[in-house]
């Protein structure tokens, strides 16, 4: 009885301590916005701190640690939160065993060493019920509903018990400085380790050809599906599919409000029915990473390829992008060296044509 007594006060006395820390995370948080409001925010120092803080927490016990849910754009993804993730796990030696990584589409493989415990959310929701659920919540400033809904239903599905969350939230307010340009590039390098993917092997590369481009195309804020963009979409992948088999990287289901360009040849292959959700990216990165080149639209996914260290073409026809993140993706590749990611206007390709037929090479 003794025991049980000591037991149930130490317990007690960790829910105390608990409360304590989110009670000082919420005053944080109120502080910040009344600041903010004031005009007088030190930012970066806050988020600083209030990470700095969530990092004691998790430290101060050997429970297991969510990495995530990760449900946001495949570019934040790549070049933020997972450098984000091996950067924490490095600075404050975090064992891999109390980690259970959670996204979505099989992205294991992105996570490296850090994800030898990973759980995908289309093994709790279909891909209408992830796009319905995450349709007005693209960043993932706090935990969300959707979130608190996924942490639980992994942890009930894995017995974690009273796991400790490392949340996308974290990065995001120690970002946002450089976001709304109150810092620079460096605050983004400061909490960042950078490296390329491993190639992951896939079944679907037997019933590939041994030499092909990698492509997909789908119709966005900059790349509306306006007839001039398919047909531009068309003319591309039958001219590559001239000299090389190209193979699309269309999926099966829709889980943003993004939708595929499609586009048929006698050389052009598809890998849909290889695409179950929970492996959809991982079976796209396999292909992408044995590709000798990846052209498509310009986002967050055109980034996939450099990491996989394959030369990238992606195109835009309406400059509505955000300049920060492609001025990070274009920085961390030249530190990575090899593959570059090239962006163009469609609007420039008669130039270009131009060039590449030699009608602007003048006479020495």
């Amino acid at each position: 009885m003794s025991e049980q007594t000591r037991a149930e006060a130490v317990r007690e006395l960790e829910r105390r301590v608990e409360d304590l820390q989110r009670l000082l995370e919420e005053q944080d948080r109120s502080v910040s916005e009344a600041l903010e409001r004031m005009g007088v925010l030190d930012e970066q120092g806050m988020g600083d701190r209030r990470f700095a803080r969530r990092m004691e927490a998790i430290l101060c016990h050997k429970r297991p640690v969510i990495v995530g849910p990760w449900t946001g754009e495949v570019g934040f993804e790549l070049i933020y939160w997972i450098p984000f993730v091996r950067w924490v796990l490095r600075k404050y030696q975090i064992p891999a065993d109390r980690l259970w990584v959670v996204s979505r589409g099989g992205t294991r493989s992105w996570y490296g060493d850090a994800a030898a415990r990973y759980v995908d959310a289309f093994e709790f929701f279909s891909p209408d019920e992830f796009r319905t659920a995450t349709a007005e919540a693209k960043k993932q400033r706090r935990v969300g509903a959707f979130d608190a809904d996924l942490v639980e239903r992994v942890t009930s599905a894995h017995a974690l018990g009273r796991p400790e969350l490392l949340h996308p939230g974290l990065m995001y307010r120690l970002f946002m400085p450089f976001w709304k340009d109150l810092a620079t590039i460096a605050r983004v390098e400061k909490y960042g380790a950078y490296e390329r993917l491993a190639a992951p092997d896939d079944p679907v590369l037997e019933t590939l050809p041994g030499d092909y481009v990698a492509a997909r195309f789908y119709f966005s804020e900059c790349f509306p599906d306006t007839p001039a963009n398919r047909a531009f979409v068309s003319a591309t992948i039958e001219g590559i599919s001239r000299q090389f088999p190209v193979v699309l990287l269309n999926t099966p289901f829709a889980v943003d409000d993004h939708r595929d360009a499609d586009a048929r040849g006698g050389r052009v292959h598809t890998v849909g029915a290889h695409m179950p959700a929970p492996r959809n990216l991982a079976v796209q990165t396999a292909v992408i990473a044995r590709a000798r080149a990846f052209v498509g639209t310009y986002g967050g996914y055109s980034y996939l390829a450099p990491f996989c260290g394959v030369p990238c073409l992606a195109f835009y026809s309406e400059p509505t992008f955000k300049l920060h993140h492609l001025q990070v993706a274009q920085h961390v590749f030249a530190q990575l060296g090899g593959a570059t990611m090239v962006p163009l206007n469609v609007s420039a390709l008669p130039v270009l044509r131009l060039a590449l037929s030699g009608g602007l090479v003048t006479a020495s």
